[in-house]
């Protein structure tokens, strides 16, 4: 299923599509993703919403996320190249991904410096906590 967005297309993610996604983990400074990189590129492989942003053939932005399909849909990663920003394409992979899974909660975490995006969504801040388990 692909949504078109004036010039922007969504589609489902490819193994193809992976290099560009690294290079955004480091342009994010996601240091975990990015050392990571096999058991990321797995991730993106074994997840049910899994889904990029082109604009003229150019991948734009990316969102991951899991989901039970009925109650909750968690968003796990979504970014948008930085030349890319407010232009509405994060907003258009979310409501993409929740149209795809209507009955479910929208869920994820989100950073200092992203926060005020999401609640520009509707987004409403919970609490929550993150580990990880160092090798």
């Amino acid at each position: 299923m692909e949504t078109k967005h004036t010039d922007l297309t969504i589609r489902p993610y490819e193994d193809k599509d992976f290099p560009e996604i690294d290079f955004l983990n480091q342009a994010e400074i996601w240091i975990n993703l990015v050392e990571k990189q096999e058991d990321t590129r797995r991730a993106w492989r074994n997840s049910q919403a899994a889904f990029v942003a082109e604009t003229d053939g150019k991948l734009v932005g990316c969102l991951r996320g899991l989901t039970d399909g009925s109650v909750t849909l968690y968003i796990c990663e979504l970014l948008i190249r930085q030349e890319y920003r407010g232009q509405g394409i994060g907003k258009a992979l979310m409501e993409h991904v929740h149209q795809l899974y209507p009955k479910t909660r929208m869920e994820l975490l989100a950073s200092s410096t992203s926060h005020t995006y999401y609640e520009s969504q509707s987004f409403r801040p919970f609490y929550g906590f993150r580990k990880t388990i160092l090798e």
